[in-house]
Parts: C-alpha cells; sequence; structure tokens
C-alpha cells in the first residue's frame, strides 16, 4: 500500500480541512494511506507526522482552519534541510506529497519538485491572487464574511449619516475589496490595481452628499500605496518573517483624510483575520473536496510538479513552474463594472 503526505502552509483559510477530507477519503479508495504533516514544511523538516484515517477527517469539512496547523517555513532556506526533509520522507514511506497553500508555499513546492521530489500542489488563500485558477479555496468564504460586514455597516451609516470606511485583506490584489464591494453595494472601491487620488474619491462623495445620499460606504484592500492618501511622510512598516510588510492600518490613514477633507463623520472597521476564520461557505467545501479527488488522481497518474487549478467549471492541472512568481490581478473589465454601479451619483 502506498503512502500520501500531506502539509498545509501559509496563511490558514476556510476549506483546507475539506481539502484533508477528500484526500484521506479518496486515497483509501484506490488504496493510499494519508499521513499528515504538521506545520506545514516545518513538519516535513522535524519529522513531526501524524497518520490520518477515515476516523480523524470524519466531521471535519465544516471546520475553519486546519487541522494539520501552518507556518510559513521556507524549506530551502536553511543548508541541510532538504535532506532532513528527504529523510522524513523516507523514513515515514512517503510517496508522493500534496502541498495546499499560497503563492510562497507552491513557490516552495515548485523548488523541492525540480529536486525529484512527487509532489501535487492545491491553491489556497483568501485572496485569490494565484495564476492559472479561476479560485482559491477560502476566497468565497472571505467574500462572504466582508459582504455580511458591508450590509451590516449600511444601516448604521445611514442612520448617522457617516462615511464608513472597512479595510480588507489585500496586499498586492483587490479580488476581495472588489467583489465584495459591488456585492455589498460599497460607493467607493479601493484597489492596488487601480491608481486613483484622494482629490478624485472626495469629489465623488461630495457629490454623493450634494445629491441626498447623506452616507458613503468605502472599502479598502490593505495594500494599496499609503502615498495615494498621505502627501506627507509615511510610517515606517514592520516586516514579518517571509519579509511581508505589516501594514499599519491604511483604513485608519484614509479615514482621517476622508474626514479632514470632507467634514463630515467618518468610522473605520478594520476586519482583518476574521475575514480568515470560521465555517467555509458550500463553495468552498465543493471545491476544496473536488481539488482534494483530483489531487489523488494525479498522484495515480504519476503527473507531478503540477497544480489543479479551476478553469471554467472544470478541474484541470497546470505546471507549478506556469504559476511561480506571478500573480493574478483584478481585470480592468471587472474593476469598470464596479465604478459604473459604485455611488449612485448621477
Amino acid at each position: 500500500m502506498k503512502t500520501i503526505g500531506i502539509l498545509t502552509g501559509g496563511g490558514d483559510c476556510p476549506g483546507i480541512n475539506g481539502v484533508i477530507r477528500a484526500i484521506v477519503r479518496s486515497g483509501l479508495q484506490h488504496g493510499y494511506t494519508t499521513i499528515g504533516i504538521r506545520n506545514g514544511w516545518q513538519g516535513l523538516i522535524e519529522a513531526d507526522v501524524e497518520p490520518l484515517t477515515d476516523f480523524a477527517v470524519s466531521g471535519i469539512i465544516s471546520r475553519g482552519g486546519t487541522i494539520l496547523g501552518t507556518s510559513r517555513t521556507d524549506p530551502l532556506k536553511n543548508p541541510g534541510d532538504f535532506k532532513r526533509i528527504k529523510n522524513t520522507l523516507k523514513k515515514f514511506s512517503i510517496d508522493a506529497l500534496v502541498v495546499v497553500g499560497g503563492n510562497g508555499t507552491l513557490a516552495a513546492a515548485h523548488e523541492v519538485a525540480t529536486r525529484g521530489i512527487p509532489l501535487i500542489g492545491i491553491p489556497k488563500t483568501i485572496d485569490n491572487d494565484i495564476p492559472e485558477t479561476d479560485m482559491t479555496i477560502g476566497f468565497d468564504t472571505a467574500v462572504s464574511i466582508v459582504t455580511d460586514a458591508i450590509d451590516r455597516l449600511h444601516t448604521t451609516a445611514e442612520s448617522h449619516h457617516r462615511i464608513m470606511v472597512v479595510q480588507v485583506m489585500g496586499r498586492q490584489v483587490g479580488w476581495i475589496a472588489l467583489k465584495a464591494g459591488i456585492a455589498g453595494g460599497a460607493d467607493e472601491i479601493l484597489i492596488p490595481e487601480v491608481p486613483f487620488t484622494m482629490d478624485e474619491v472626495c469629489q465623488n462623495l461630495k457629490t454623493r452628499f450634494a445629491a441626498g445620499k447623506k452616507f458613503s460606504i468605502v472599502v479598502v484592500a490593505e495594500g494599496i500605496p499609503l502615498e495615494e492618501i498621505c502627501d506627507n511622510s509615511v510610517p515606517e512598516c514592520d516586516r514579518d518573517e517571509c519579509g511581508h510588510e505589516k501594514f499599519v492600518g491604511v483604513g485608519n490613514l484614509l479615514g482621517r483624510e476622508l474626514e479632514r477633507r470632507l467634514g463630515i463623520e467618518t468610522r473605520v472597521t478594520i476586519l482583518g483575520h476574521v475575514q480568515r476564520g470560521g465555517k467555509p461557505t458550500a463553495f468552498d467545501r465543493v471545491l476544496a473536496t473536488r481539488f482534494g479527488v483530483a489531487a489523488v488522481e494525479q498522484i495515480r497518474m504519476g503527473n507531478f510538479g503540477t497544480m489543479v487549478a479551476l478553469q471554467s467549471a472544470h478541474v484541470v492541472t497546470v505546471p507549478l513552474s506556469s504559476i511561480v512568481h506571478r500573480l493574478k490581478q483584478v481585470e480592468p473589465e471587472l474593476y469598470a463594472v464596479a465604478k459604473t454601479t459604485m455611488g449612485g451619483r448621477q
């Protein structure tokens, strides 16, 4: 009987447990046992694993996060770690790996695959910024959470005649901000892909208020350039262990600037990690299941060094090499749709 190893790396998101469940159960049907690797690549380096049985994955499809834990460990950063990884695979007779992750984890998976480790990648990230796939696991849930928050903020914004600024995740892309903004009826949506000026934003909101609409919802992705908001000095940013910028709170800066320029009471809501948490939507549960089953099928076929992906409602495979060092950004056509319906300023 052959053995599949599965690890989850990078940021958590709803839907990962659905992948784990699908791999275990699909694997059993094809004669595979499954070993879970704890805390991402770190678990392979430290030989920290656990057997995953049908009983172990019972009921986890509705749970957020990952039962295996996660980390942002780079498997090739330290000398000797790759040898430890190979030793772990040999020790537990792991014949193939399934790597569930975002950009960083899958880029590492590509490098590991080029060194001879048989593996399949599965794309998960609430940012939806991985190329070659229409959707990533976790994105639909995040958009649903943000949309619900915008719906709730609408009522208090209208009651108090305020501007409500909603800061959402989106380091380099604005998929969450755009789709949740459209779904929630936002009046301004600011994303990293589309340049803007504060003069333009303020004029749009002024026109809206002059038309008798005494409240506004502004959705902003956390990664928009601070220089587009503040003409003066921009605060220094710390960085995490991967070198990613720890954001200083673009929503607060934007809120202060809007209130200063417009003289309209403004409140800021930073949703933060609540976007990652909680139960996955039905869509994410189904997508996770499809991806997990497809990954096992690719292992059976020996089609390694690939990533399963969703394209036009079909699950396909693409080379991992085709997605590394690339980002899937918001298409201008979709942003144009949002601009057409934003604000009701006519």
